[in-house]
């Protein structure tokens, strides 16, 4: 289990693939806010209620310097499908290995109906330009979480 992140340290480096293909590292991001977000699973009621709100509030976000990034277990070709049905501008992230999400400790024992499994818990990090942690969300609850977010961005 990683150890749990703090504001103010470091925010550990990711090299991962996008829904292209191309791989996205966060310290080719330094000099811009990154909002990296974690979801369990593209196209599912709570997660597209998330992103179609990311991309809705994209303006202030970019007005911020910010980039928003959104990871999950999903693969390439499940995000091009989920990017093209909901419209969204920025790009998803595939942990296929599930090796980012535990360097973030978002890769979580799961309980549903009894069965335990393990999956993403939806958490959102702000990184600052020189690549410390701004601001944490856990257990993110998708209603209001993107004014958090940018009021987090703008502090």
């Amino acid at each position: 289990m990683a150890p749990e992140l703090t504001v103010g340290e470091k925010a550990p480096d990711f090299s991962l693939p996008n829904e292209a293909g191309n791989m996205v590292t966060l310290t080719s991001l330094r000099g811009k806010q990154v909002v990296l977000y974690f979801y369990p699973k593209d196209d599912t009621p709570g997660c597209t209620k998330e992103a179609c709100g990311f991309r809705d509030s994209l303006p202030p976000i970019r007005k911020a310097g910010s980039v928003v990034l959104g990871v999950s277990l999903d693969g390439q070709e499940s995000h091009r499908k989920f990017i093209a049905k909901h419209g969204l501008p920025f790009s998803l992230l595939s942990d296929e290995d599930a090796a980012v999400s535990k360097a973030y400790g978002v890769y979580v024992e799961k309980n549903m109906y009894g069965k335990k499994y393990w999956g993403i818990e939806r958490s959102t990090f702000v990184i600052s330009p020189d690549g410390t942690m701004k601001a944490i969300f856990r257990k993110v609850k998708v209603d209001g979480h993107v004014e958090e977010v940018l009021a987090a961005l703008k502090s």
